[in-house]
């Protein structure tokens, strides 16, 4: 399952780990999501919702 806001479309963002010596390796950013019972074209839904939208008022909870 992709971890991937529903609502916003919001998705991991990438780029690098840099240690002291300057050695880089890849590494990600994962969206902060929440499983959320909401309320989607007037029925109730389980959406996966990241925290940003939670906060904002974008989704109406259940």
């Amino acid at each position: 399952m992709a971890r991937v806001c529903e609502v916003c479309g919001k998705g991991p963002q990438f780029g690098n780990n840099i240690s002291h010596a300057h050695n880089v390796t890849k590494r990600r950013w994962n969206v902060n999501l929440r499983t959320v019972r909401a309320i989607v074209q007037g029925s109730h839904k389980r959406v996966r919702v990241c925290a940003s939208c939670l906060k904002s008022g974008k989704v109406q909870k259940a």
